[in-house]
């Protein structure tokens, strides 16, 4: 291959100081890095690989052996109502609907909870409102009137802050003097529509197994086909719930839980110490908390909820800062408190540091990013480096194809789900890293936003104006930069390198331009 000549970059004085720099450097300093980079990211992914494995096999054996949920717990309908004991057959039950200026969806969950299939004087539905908007705030209390006035025992509570978010709104909700009487506490995001059968199909589990603490359900996305951008969370979120949350379920009664979507047992929520707000996933920090108390969770993949996904990449890059920082924050924390824990084997707590938090939560992360957007580009410069191929190769293959077992409906569009989720990882690597040194966003809570039906309206009624465009708003400096690296590397392969990378990094490098300017998800346009 002929190489260009010296003056096609830089002017040749410039250009033979840089190269002279350069060889200077490579070979005492640059390979030895790169090597210890590149067995460093080898060994993640074999451990990645390994757990993913081992998930696929567990995931085959409950089918194949029919460890259906039933099977494992007792379970039966609770007895009809007796006309002289009226329903006491039916424990007391909390339905608790956190909400924070949810204009557009609050009145799904409200009215799917007061849809609710129990007897009415057995429910309580919670509507804890931290709007800031007053407006929002109004129509929220007059949607909890509404229902009210149809006989519902619906509560409309507010508090003066915001105080810890989220944990902080359920916290306060369960120091009210009703909740005293009631035995389990259902929880739904204010844009998830829970099935009018959903108590009657979970409660049972809890009454007739003391041990267990915790019923979570599966997520449905009502706008998944919205756009690719959805599309790709469908994959990513319906392997979690079809293989992630089921192993654990099966093998060792521990999950996270969804923060939604779920029923607690308010006894064993209580022993675990209640909400805290030390991070952005309460919602874990409650589940591994009541997990070593000996508390068992269980997981129904047949019962389905149906609820949004975030459709604008602003909205989506938030929710994965506050998903990739929470769990690292939260291990740091932790880790030490369930390596001391007399009530739960050794084995529980191998699988909650390494495999729960530790791979999933850290590694899974770090190696995506790192290996194929930083360390396999720089193999490409530095031909004395090279990455074995079943490392390169093999290994992602069989990974990215155990991940995409979750979505059969979606496997054409696996290659972009790889760009995609190889970009998102940028995001994720700098909140675990932020997790793990408590740096400045560790805290950082912004509720992700919904659209609900809102699109449409804004749509149609911006349909004849020029959306505008404003820069700060579209273009994202740090996948540009990552793009213009990986385009580098793949222009030096072309010219110099035999290892045909370029065709990764082109593509790799399209999708964080593409990113990196904006151009996913759903644009809705301004109100103004």
């Amino acid at each position: 291959m002929e190489y260009l000549p010296s003056t096609a970059l830089f002017p040749g004085d410039i250009r033979q100081q840089m190269e002279m720099v350069w060889e200077q450097i490579r070979v005492p300093l640059i390979v030895p890095v790169l090597k210890l980079a590149v067995f460093l990211c080898l060994l993640m992914s074999v451990m990645l690989f390994i757990e993913r494995v081992y998930m696929a096999v567990v995931i085959t054996l409950v089918k194949v052996l029919g460890r259906k949920p039933e099977r494992r717990y007792k379970w039966e309908p609770l007895k009809e109502d007796d006309v002289e004991l009226g329903n006491s057959s039916h424990p007391m039950v909390l339905v608790q609907i956190p909400m924070y200026n949810e204009k557009e969806v609050y009145q799904l969950s409200i009215g799917a909870a007061c849809g609710l299939s129990w007897p009415s004087d057995r429910i309580i539905v919670q509507v804890l409102d931290d709007s800031t908007d007053p407006i929002v705030k109004s129509m929220v209390e007059m949607e909890c009137q509404r229902w009210a006035n149809k006989g519902i025992n619906i509560k409309y509570e507010i508090r003066s802050n915001r105080n810890g978010y989220k944990a902080g709104a359920l916290k306060e909700g369960l120091k009210h003097p009703y909740v005293k009487h009631c035995d389990f506490v259902g929880i739904f995001d204010a844009d998830f529509q829970p099935e009018p059968d959903f108590l009657c199909r979970t409660i049972p589990f809890l009454v007739h197994n003391p041990q267990l603490a915790l019923v979570q359900s599966r997520w449905k996305f009502v706008n998944a086909d919205e756009c690719l951008m959805t599309r790709m969370q469908e994959m990513s979120l319906d392997y979690h719930f079809t293989v992630e949350q089921e192993v654990g379920s099966s093998t060792h009664a521990f999950f996270g839980f969804n923060g939604t979507a779920g029923v607690w047992r308010l006894s064993a929520l209580s022993e675990a110490g209640g909400w805290k707000d030390r991070t952005t996933v309460e919602d874990m920090d409650l589940a591994v908390r009541a997990s070593l108390k000996g508390w068992k969770f269980l997981y129904l993949d047949s019962l389905k909820v149906k609820n949004e996904l975030p459709s604008t990449f602003k909205a989506y890059r938030y929710q994965q800062h506050r998903w990739s920082c929470g769990p690292a924050n939260l291990f740091r924390k932790m880790v030490m408190e369930i390596i001391k824990n007399k009530k739960v084997s050794a084995w529980k707590k191998v699988h909650v540091i390494y495999s729960f938090f530790f791979v999933r939560k850290i590694v899974a992360h770090i190696v995506t990013f790192v290996f194929y957007c930083v360390v396999l580009p720089a193999t490409v410069l530095v031909p004395e480096v090279e990455i074995p191929k079943w490392g390169a190769v093999y290994i992602p293959s069989i990974i990215t194809l155990l991940n995409a077992v979750g979505t059969p409906r979606s496997l054409h569009l696996l290659v972009f789900w790889i760009l995609f989720e190889n970009v998102m990882s940028l995001h994720r690597t700098k909140a675990t890293f932020i997790g793990l040194l408590e740096a400045g966003r560790v805290n950082e809570w912004i509720v992700t936003e919904k659209l609900g039906d809102a699109l449409k309206f804004k749509s149609a009624a911006k349909a004849f104006k020029r959306p505008r465009f404003r820069i700060g708003d579209r273009v994202h400096l740090l996948e540009m930069a990552t793009g213009g690296y990986l385009l580098l590397c793949g222009c030096y392969d072309v010219v110099y390198g035999r290892s045909h990378y370029f065709l990764y990094l082109f593509a790799q490098a399209a999708a964080f331009f593409i990113m990196g300017f904006g151009y996913v998800g759903t644009f809705v346009p301004s109100s103004s």
